[in-house]
């Protein structure tokens, strides 16, 4: 049996921000004076292809430590093959047998949220620049949201373990502010330290990497790894790059530098179209009389002169 993640059914076909959330396990919801811990990671920060994945998952430590840990290989993501990703999530899904809803993992909760290429880049290109929403920001938001949404759903959570990139001292300590009856633990390399994050870690880049696969217009398209570095992903930006809208923006981040660039200096001679954007001359050094002066035949059309 094989079907998709309803991680993944969440937010197919979405161009913004969608987050899912599975049932609360039996033995957290009926019981009482139990420790639940939660782990936190995310995966796909650094393409410029597809969105950016954040996962979670809890269980009681006892679960944790008599089941997962001894039976189940989880780990860091990135040390394991995708075939092995794949079982170890389904496992907390796809029923046992058919017609039942028993999962072979049954004590583990988990919830992702799919932050889109179009709310990344909205967020990370607001304007004035001054109100830009950057990466960090946006994840440091999702994260808290999904531990609301589980404290929401009755869960009492004791500790919370999470994966950081950035700082952990202050985003523990943003962390520990917001909810201050529940323990932090915020380190680097979380993923392989702690059991429960390497559940995340895999939850969320099962997610990802199914969510890409279907944003793939055709089977045989080669869009690469998303990341920037990655040749083959330079060589799809390069090849379904288009004069005025650039690619669809279901599938890249505009926001990334290596989007910046090929749409402006049009290395590949695809005939980019130049804008230039009403705000810049509004913030200019122009006075009012030179951002209205007629426009020549040479002139860009802008908003300000199209009228004249």
């Amino acid at each position: 049996m094989s079907i998709l993640p309803p991680t993944v059914e969440a937010s197919l076909d979405s161009i913004h921000t969608k987050t899912y959330y599975s049932k609360v396990p039996d033995e957290i919801a009926n019981g009482s004076d139990i420790k639940v811990i939660l782990g936190v990671d995310e995966a796909g920060r650094g393409p410029v292809m597809g969105p950016m994945v954040y996962g979670i998952s809890y269980c009681t430590q006892r679960y944790q430590d008599e089941v997962l840990i001894p039976n189940y290989e989880f780990d860091d993501s990135k040390k394991l093959t995708d075939v092995v990703r794949r079982k170890l999530f389904a496992k907390m899904y796809e029923p046992i047998t058919e017609g039942s809803d028993q999962v072979e993992i049954d004590g583990v909760g988990y919830a992702t949220t799919a932050i889109t290429p179009v709310d990344i880049s909205s967020g990370m290109l607001r304007f004035p620049p001054s109100k830009n929403y950057n990466l960090n920001e946006q994840a440091h938001d999702v994260t808290m949201a999904l531990i609301e949404g589980v404290v929401q759903r009755g869960v009492v959570l004791d500790h919370v373990y999470v994966d950081t990139v950035g700082p952990p001292n202050s985003y523990q300590k943003k962390l520990e502010e917001r909810f201050p009856s529940i323990k932090f633990t915020v380190a680097k390399k979380a993923d392989s330290l702690y059991c429960v994050v390497s559940v995340a870690s895999v939850v969320a880049k099962v997610s990802r990497d199914i969510l890409i696969e279907k944003l793939k217009r055709s089977s045989d398209e080669k869009t690469g790894s998303g990341y920037p570095s990655d040749p083959n992903t330079v060589a799809w930006l390069r090849d379904n790059q288009r004069p005025l809208f650039g690619w669809p923006n279901s599938m890249v981040r505009f926001s990334w530098q290596t989007c910046k660039t090929l749409l402006v200096e049009d290395k590949y001679k695809v005939g980019s179209i130049p804008i230039e954007w009403e705000e810049d001359y509004i913030v200019s050094k122009k006075n009012m009389s030179q951002q209205w002066t007629p426009a020549t035949a040479n002139d860009i059309i802008t908003l300000d002169n199209w009228y004249n």
